[in-house]
């Protein structure tokens, strides 16, 4: 069967851009534990006059057409900053949906690694979307679970077709969850409250009054504690901003947490709370016509309306990494969940090699990961 591939980029057809948008929901839009996403978040991620993040990176889409039917999409991304930071030559794929089928499948992968080639990068590599300060890799285990805010959800047959093209494992993204109303670990208690009285750390809750103010503040925290993170690349204060912005009308302050030590901030935690409770239920992705943040605004003040959270960000400077701040932020985090009235909580993703956060996480959540994420990657030829 003719696969018609339409590329194009998403400043230049507002039509093609809507389809591209709404595909998923055609392929899963019957699945009751699919969550559909935002419409307008989609294309927020995709605008690239107004998101600072295509300020050092281009962006080419395309839609799969067979029969007359749209039944595929991907994006292909170089961003200049990654391949400057890491000092590597590689581009990303992204916002990848397909029916399952392989020649559909292999026409779009052609297509973003044929242009990613002409522009003389080695190695491709997804899925990012479109980077790594975004929604990352490929759901490979636990499809029966609802994702929390921000992660990624595939059918199980999408790994079968991105291997089947020949792409490989460069890295698992690991997700814990934790029972928030059962005990926190003695042990990790017992710590975090001797680090405070020993080494006079202290935890404040951010405070919204003075919002930009406190962004500076984690912005300098985020890009210090992930610097030397796989896959991490760091935001300058315009890109920083808006992603912060984007994300300020789901912050609850009990869940943004600062850790100081005679003044300095030393670390921090970020917890979303989860509106991927209300998103499953507006199976169009719009706002309108029911205000769905106006609804979720409401809830704010309604303890039980959402029973989840997600740990978004856990960052403490190299220096402290190892004296327990960490301990004291998930315990601060356990805390403010309880009095919310959270049931569970989500810590994702945590890189499968980063030891430091595997410990935590593997005694914070009780256990080993639930889920897994999987990135990957493939060598590309000379063009």
């Amino acid at each position: 069967m003719t696969i018609e591939l339409q590329q194009f980029h998403p400043a230049n057809d507002r039509r093609a851009l809507g389809r591209f948008v709404s595909l998923p929901f055609k392929l899963f839009g019957d699945n009751p534990k699919w969550v559909p996403p935002l419409k307008l978040q989609v294309r927020e991620d995709l605008n690239t006059h107004k998101n600072p993040f295509y300020r050092h990176a281009d962006i080419v889409l395309w839609n799969a057409v067979q029969n007359g039917e749209y039944v595929g999409r991907i994006a292909a991304v170089h961003d200049e900053r990654h391949n400057e930071f890491h000092k590597e030559n590689t581009g990303f794929f992204g916002f990848f949906e397909c029916i399952d089928d392989q020649g559909v499948a292999n026409a779009l992968f052609d297509a973003a690694t044929d242009w990613l080639r002409e522009r003389g990068l080695d190695k491709v590599r997804g899925p990012a979307n479109p980077s790594f300060n975004h929604t990352v890799g490929l759901q490979v285990s636990a499809y029966d679970h609802k994702p929390y805010i921000m992660m990624a959800q595939n059918p199980a047959y999408y790994e079968r077709l991105v291997e089947n093209h020949g792409f490989g494992k460069a890295k698992d993204l690991l997700a814990y969850e934790m029972t928030v109303y059962h005990e926190f670990p003695p042990r990790m208690t017992k710590l975090a409250d001797r680090l405070v009285k020993k080494n006079q750390v202290t935890c404040r809750y951010i405070d919204m009054k003075r919002f930009n103010e406190e962004l500076k503040l984690i912005r300098d925290l985020y890009n210090a504690s992930w610097e030397k993170n796989w896959g991490f690349v760091p935001m300058d204060d315009t890109e920083f901003d808006h992603m912060a912005k984007s994300l300020k009308s789901m912050i609850w302050k009990e869940l943004c947490i600062i850790a100081e030590k005679e003044g300095e901030a030393i670390g921090f935690i970020l917890c979303l709370p989860d509106i991927n409770e209300i998103l499953v239920r507006n199976r169009n992705g719009r706002l309108f016509p029911f205000g769905l943040f106006r609804l979720l605004f409401g809830l704010r003040s309604s303890i039980g309306a959402l029973t989840r959270t997600r740990v978004v960000t856990l960052g403490v400077k190299s220096k402290f990494r190892r004296t327990g701040v960490m301990n004291l932020l998930c315990l601060e985090a356990h805390r403010s969940s309880l009095k919310l009235g959270l049931k569970f909580g989500e810590l994702s993703w945590v890189l499968e090699d980063n030891k430091d956060m595997v410990n935590i996480a593997e005694l914070t959540c009780k256990g080993g990961p639930y889920k897994r994420y999987r990135v990957f990657d493939k060598a590309l030829p000379p063009a």
